[in-house]
């Protein structure tokens, strides 16, 4: 048993409900997911193939209501009492609903700002706002008048970073539930307890959609449902990640959240200095250049679920470090990201030095095996 701090007042945490929930979620959206895929071929929810795109064949892509169903009726189970329930129940809605016309009618990327501004709007009107953020020598900066502003740009940009590495089967799903699970970790650690609900309930949805999607996908999730999880994922770091006073808070969730949040500034800065909209979809994406490497689609997903787990954990260290050990981890890191950087081609002009070094050794170790 586990006490939290909720709303003023201390609730158990019982493992053997998180469980039940977890299952409940992860089976509801396992069996949804079939008569989500009828329905998105009989009113054509369908993605078409083109130049950009990986998959061969047209492919329905509203999976993301099976897991919006599945995670609803994992934390119905749940019944949680919290003051920004409903606000943030209403932002989901809103933000499914802008998915799922995306899906079917391609609206212009204004209108899914709109919703998503809309979905943030929830939040703020209802005092979720992240209104400190602690820095490395710094210390607790309180952002007072421009919390509401970092607020929108949080949930906006983390909502939009989950849905611009959802380009290859079961990426997004994957990396979405490692994270959830670092973010649930450090949630318990915290005694955040609302927040420990919401990851376990979406991990199961996850979980059970990801049959579904992994690699030869039968569904796509879609804007439905890489807008929900950047935008529950956005969330959940504001009720837990930022609310940790301790050093380095503001770093975790960017930890956390590395490849998805790194990926979407390449992806920034790499069209703007082309000169095209930075809202402009391009196949030069970190996926997208794992397999131009000569990677197969489902070792690409692997490798990338590897360094989101590396990443997970090394958040989940970060929070119960101490300064050096965290300076430590912050120049791995760094690193890390650096080959991130390579992989999406900002840097170096398009050479990749250590990423290139890396596959001379695996292949050099391929070679090998092979003579033996």
């Amino acid at each position: 048993m586990l006490f939290s701090n909720i709303n003023e007042g201390y609730t158990m945490l019982n493992y053997i409900d998180l469980a039940i929930a977890s299952f409940i979620a992860l089976i509801s959206t396992f069996l949804l997911t079939f008569g989500v895929r009828k329905f998105a071929i009989r009113f054509k929810f369908v993605d078409f193939p083109n130049q950009r795109k990986i998959h061969k064949y047209v492919t329905p892509r509203i999976g993301g209501l099976g897991i919006f169903l599945g995670a609803a009726l994992g934390l119905w189970y749940l019944q949680p009492e919290h003051i920004h329930l409903t606000s943030i129940s209403l932002g989901a809605l809103v933000i499914v609903v802008t998915g799922l016309l995306d899906d079917r009618l391609n609206i212009r990327p204004v209108i899914k700002l709109t919703g998503q501004i809309v979905a943030a709007s929830f939040l703020v009107s209802s005092g979720l706002v992240i209104e400190r953020i602690t820095l490395p020598f710094i210390g607790m900066i309180d952002l007072g008048a421009f919390s509401v502003l970092i607020t929108f740009l949080w949930v906006v940009g983390i909502t939009n970073a989950i849905n611009l590495i959802d380009g290859l089967d079961g990426l997004a799903s994957g990396v979405s539930t490692i994270a959830l699970l670092s973010m649930f970790v450090m949630a318990l650690i915290d005694l955040q307890l609302f927040a420990a609900y919401l990851c376990i309930v979406l991990i199961g949805a996850n979980l059970g959609f990801l049959y579904h999607n992994f690699y030869p996908a039968k569904i796509y999730m879609g804007d439905t449902g890489s807008n929900f999880l950047g935008y529950m994922i956005a969330v959940i770091s504001m009720l837990g990640l930022f609310k940790n006073i301790a050093l380095f808070s503001f770093i975790i969730p960017v930890i956390v959240l590395a490849i998805p949040i790194f990926d979407t500034l390449f992806a920034i800065v790499r069209r703007a200095s082309n000169k095209q909209k930075i809202m402009m979809a391009d196949n030069k994406h970190i996926h997208y250049q794992l397999l131009e490497a000569g990677f197969s689609h489902r070792q690409t997903v692997l490798i990338i679920y590897g360094f989101s787990f590396v990443f997970g954990v090394l958040a989940i260290v970060f929070t119960e470090s101490s300064f050096i050990a965290s300076a430590v981890i912050t120049v791995f890191v760094l690193f890390m990201i650096h080959i991130l950087a390579e992989l999406a081609g900002v840097v170096f002009g398009g050479r990749r030095p250590v990423v290139d070094g890396i596959l001379r050794l695996l292949r050099i170790r391929t070679d090998y095996t092979k003579l033996k």
